[in-house]
Formats: C-alpha cells, structure tokens, sequence
C-alpha cells in the first residue's frame, strides 16, 4: 500500500499519467478521431478500388468500339436506339411484377 501511495506522490508518474490521458481523450488526434480516420481511408479504399474497375471497364469498351465496326454498331443499336434507314426498332419493355 505504501509503495502505491510514494507512486502516486511521484511527479513523474503524475505528470506520465497526465500526459496519457491528455493524448488518450484531450488532443485533436485523440483514439476516438484515429478510429474515424481509419474507417475514412477504409472507406475511400473501396470507392478507389470502385472506380479504377469502372475506369478500366469503360476503357476496355472504348477500345472495342473504336477498333471493331460491328461492336459500334451493336452498342449504337442498343445504347441510343439507332437504326438504319429500311428498319424498323422494336422496344420490349418488360413490366415489373407488383408484389
């Protein structure tokens, strides 16, 4: 008991303490705002690994479609239903099933 009561009267010890629970809860970095940071960069990780997909996605289209005539055509066709000028475009809708 003794040697609990000479660390507290320590002012090392105190002023350690002091310093722990100030960087702990007081500082702008304190664990709650490292938390919020870590899930941040989670978060912005996946909306990066997101769009580098998508940009490669759209990439590799624009690559097909500059290089093959036909593929230009099926997404013309398809995209802004365009035509030629001796057919006619059909438009399926389906309907959507009421629950």
């Amino acid at each position: 008991m003794k040697r609990l009561i000479n660390l507290f009267r320590n002012k090392y010890f105190l002023i350690t303490i002091a310093f722990l629970v100030w960087m702990i809860f007081f500082d702008k970095n304190d664990l709650f705002s490292q938390y919020q940071y870590h899930q941040q960069v989670s978060k912005l990780k996946q909306e990066r690994d997101f769009y580098q997909k998508e940009t490669a996605k759209v990439s590799n289209d624009l690559d097909e479609l500059t290089s093959n005539p036909q593929k230009l055509e099926k997404f013309a066709r398809e995209k802004y239903l365009m035509k030629k000028d001796n057919e006619d475009v059909f438009v399926i809708v389906q309907e959507k099933k009421e629950e």
